[in-house]
């Protein structure tokens, strides 16, 4: 699903990605998004042949960079969000969905968080893991420090997977 989803946004910027700077752009345009994230930027990446040294950066850039602002912002938001008819059951499901794995992630919080960010599986990752930690109420800078390195241990994942299996099977 992932691919499929990293290569139609590839086709969404057309010939862009063969300008000077198209891939590395797209890699760090998709890091950004929820979902796709550091995962989809690296197969991207991998699909427009960009210098994998540079990718692994402007991946990592690009998926840590909303992470302060969704670990500072989130719970007051998701407050606001909570007081509005259109709103208020979609956080309330997104903070049951969290309060649910709740005592999963108090015994070990910290290892928990990296390894939940780490692996790159459907609906886990950086934004997922910071959200988990701002519902959760987990000290900002200790899951700051997890969710970057759970970026590290996926990107190591995914550029084996990005420039290696992965790459030869899908754009080869």
């Amino acid at each position: 699903m992932a691919e499929v989803l990293v290569n139609n946004i590839i086709e969404m910027f057309g010939n862009f990605s063969s300008s000077q700077f198209g891939g590395e752009i797209i890699t760090f345009v998709i890091s950004l998004l929820p979902i796709l994230e550091l995962r989809g930027g690296l197969l991207a990446a991998g699909a427009l042949n960009v210098n994998p040294v540079i990718a692994y950066i402007i991946a990592i850039i690009g998926n840590l960079l909303p992470i302060p602002f969704i670990l500072m912002f989130l719970t007051p938001i998701f407050n606001w969000m909570k007081k509005t008819k259109l709103f208020k059951g979609i956080v309330e499901k997104l903070e049951n969905k969290a309060m649910k794995n709740k005592e999963k992630f108090e015994k070990g919080e910290f290892i928990a968080l990296i390894i939940f960010v780490g692996i790159p599986l459907p609906g886990t990752g950086a934004w997922t893991g910071a959200l988990i930690a701002s519902v959760l109420g987990m000290n900002r800078k200790k899951a700051m420090l997890a969710i970057i390195l759970g970026v590290i241990m996926a990107s190591i994942i995914m550029m084996f997977l990005s420039y290696g299996l992965l790459n030869n099977i899908m754009y080869h």
